[in-house]
């Protein structure tokens, strides 16, 4: 240790004589000679504190070292969180997806459940209106709600039938199927000009009836009453307010309806006069017995229709059917043809 001190720059800055102290390994002090507060300014430590000296550089690494853990685990944090994140939403898509095919299932069921119930002709026969039937827990495994809704879609309006197979549309005639929706959409505060538009839509001409209604027309009958959306100038707030009182089938040379089961605005669409007082009057008659021959329906009505466009039963049933449990549903919604027992349409969601 002596050899340190004579070689170092430490020696001159002794201010007293005297031996140079000696320095023991075991304590890891000073034992004698001059005191550290004799080294320069600041004493021996502000001498081994100065730049370049060891002790300066063991701060410098201790706060590298610190600052690299703070960041490691702030790394970590943010993997951990990310990765709790990552669980919660897969678990919770996971679920979500099992009750969303649960469901399914038992919309399905719902579906079954009414198709069986429109083979007793009889028992629907009585309704002169829609059936709901709201059942809860049906299974012992299902904690949740059915809702069954079953509409006669022959008591709604053949959009279809607005334009002939031919392509003539007979606009002199106030029971042709084109002046009759006129008075549908009158009836439902609705602008007129749509049945030019869905006339243009359907037609196999490109000549428009509006500046712009053969913009992007089909050209071809509606397969769905969804089409209406795509029709330009059909808002949704004009097809959601449609919606509950048309419907679309292959019938294109006649409007036909079911006059037992028809609403207020689709009755009024067939009467040319006095259309909301006969049409309630008409409602108010069927209550009490339902209408089984065109002259018991046009002596109400005060209207000549013949048998051709005139029905008292449907054979196309509109069925939706609700599942639903702990805030998650599903719906379908099919079309069932009960004369071939067939399905015309079906939507999921």
């Amino acid at each position: 240790m002596k050899g340190y001190f004579e070689k170092s720059p430490l020696t001159p800055l002794c201010k007293r004589g005297g031996s140079i102290p000696e320095f023991c390994q075991s304590s890891g002090v000073f034992q004698a000679g001059c005191k550290i507060s004799h080294f320069g300014k600041g004493g021996l430590r502000g001498i081994l504190s100065s730049k370049g000296s060891p002790l300066r550089s063991v701060h410098n690494q201790q706060g590298v070292a610190l600052v690299v853990v703070l960041l490691a685990l702030v790394l970590l944090t943010a993997m951990v969180v990310e990765f709790s994140y990552g669980v919660y939403t897969g678990t919770n898509d996971l679920y979500n997806w099992r009750d969303s095919q649960r469901l399914s299932v038992m919309a399905k069921s719902g579906v079954t459940m009414a198709a069986k119930l429109l083979q007793n002709k009889d028992l629907v026969s009585e309704y002169t209106g829609s059936i709901e039937m709201p059942v809860e827990n049906p299974f012992e495994d299902f904690n949740g709600i059915i809702t069954l809704r079953i509409e006669d879609e022959d008591a709604k309006f053949n959009l279809n039938a607005i334009v002939p197979e031919n392509g003539i549309l007979d606009e002199t005639d106030t029971k042709s199927p084109y002046n009759c929706f006129k008075r549908l959409l009158d009836a439902l505060k609705l602008d007129k000009t749509i049945a030019d538009r869905v006339v243009d839509w359907i037609d196999r001409d490109s000549a428009a009836r509006l500046s712009d209604s053969e913009a992007g027309a089909k050209n071809g009958p509606l397969d769905s009453v969804d089409e209406l959306l795509l029709i330009h100038g059909i808002s949704k707030e004009d097809y959601d307010k449609l919606l509950p009182y048309v419907t679309v089938n292959e019938q294109r040379d006649l409007l036909i309806v079911n006059v037992n089961r028809a609403e207020l605005p689709v009755l009024m669409s067939l009467l040319s006069t006095n259309g909301e007082e006969t049409a309630k009057r008409i409602i108010e008659s069927r209550k009490s017995k339902a209408f089984k021959f065109v002259n018991d329906f046009n002596q109400i009505a005060g209207t000549d229709y013949g048998a051709e466009r005139i029905k008292f039963d449907g054979a196309n049933f509109l069925i939706r059917s609700t599942a639903s449990s702990e805030g998650v549903k599903r719906v379908i919604e099919t079309v069932l043809d009960t004369t071939s027992n067939s399905v015309r349409y079906w939507k999921e969601y």
